[in-house]
């Protein structure tokens, strides 16, 4: 990139500035497809288990602040990530200077007012679990204070960041059964801790997916699981963590009452997910790593439309 045109970029606004920062690390269409399914899921699940339709209130507040969770991880990420990216990926925008950190904490600490004011509006006692997720995305900023050790144990690294995912559930299942006030008694509340399980499955297969790539698009300073394990590993590492979703789906299947051809076409998503994942393992290229994220992301949003909003539907349309 030429200094002048450096320079034209930095003369922008800020939206425009932002605007493009966003389709290149946070495209809000293509992850708002993900989270409106997430959030919806969560809240359409808790009404089912309940017995009972979903406020419109616990369906917005879930979706908005589940967004703004999201933004703030990708924010976070920025922080965290500064130092690999300024000297390994200088293009990436920050490094760049398309934005800055100052500016994006600025907006995820907006977008932090809007989440206090939309959790305020729902119920008082939904703001300890705001700050619950939030306390947790500090420490996980701050690699739990020992990165080093963390860096050395892939697995183990991502499992406790991943380990945000069941919080942000929790959130937006208590969107819906928190003001209605249910009480988490054995049977709701074993079959909702068993979708914030499948929560972190997702996570994980979406996270490892994004981080197993062909070896010619690997790069120095780069961490994949690619890299780590070999792609051949990578790949059967996704397709076991999309066979053990599908077990925990079937549980929560079964224990909401939904019917069982809701379980069969999670099943044949499934097993087109976990060939994906099959495929870039014997053949890792950048075709087979397309299919494999579109597979796993297939596979999440099959999950949380075929478990709670679409069973839900069904239970009321019936009733």
């Amino acid at each position: 990139m030429s200094e002048a045109l450096a320079t034209a970029r930095d003369a922008r606004g800020f939206g425009a500035r932002l605007w493009e920062y966003q389709a290149e690390r946070f495209p809000v269409f293509k992850h708002g497809v993900l989270i409106a399914a997430f959030g919806t899921s969560a809240v359409c699940l808790s009404a089912l288990l309940r017995g009972a339709a979903p406020e419109w209130p616990s369906l917005v507040v879930a979706v908005l602040v589940l967004f703004g969770f999201f933004f703030q991880l990708r924010v976070a990420d920025e922080h965290k990530d500064n130092d690999d990216d300024t000297k390994y990926r200088p293009e990436r925008p920050v490094p760049r200077g398309l934005v800055t950190l100052a500016e994006l904490r600025g907006v995820a600490i907006a977008v932090g007012v809007v989440q206090i004011v939309l959790t305020a509006w729902l119920g008082w006692a939904m703001l300890g679990l705001l700050v619950l997720v939030w306390a947790y995305m500090a420490v996980m900023t701050k690699e739990f204070f020992v990165a080093a050790w963390l860096k050395k144990r892939p697995i183990i690294y991502m499992v406790s960041h991943m380990a945000i995912m069941p919080l942000i559930d929790l959130y937006a299942t208590a969107c819906d059964w928190l003001p209605a006030g249910v009480a988490l008694h054995e049977g709701f509340g074993l079959t909702l801790g068993a979708f914030l399980l499948l929560s972190l499955v997702n996570g994980s297969a979406i996270e490892i997916a994004r981080k197993s790539w062909a070896p010619t698009s690997e790069r120095e300073g780069v961490e994949t699981y690619s890299r780590a394990w070999g792609a051949a590993r990578a790949g059967v590492v996704v397709m076991a963590v999309l066979l053990a979703g599908l077990a925990v789906a079937a549980f929560v299947n079964v224990r909401s009452g939904a019917s069982i051809w809701f379980l069969t076409v999670l099943m044949a998503v499934t097993m087109y997910a976990a060939w994906t994942a099959i495929d870039y393992a014997g053949t890792p290229t950048e075709k087979t790593v397309k299919r494999l994220e579109t597979g796993t992301a297939v596979f999440v949003i099959a999950n949380y439309l075929l478990l709670g909003v679409l069973p839900l539907m069904a239970s009321l349309w019936l009733a």
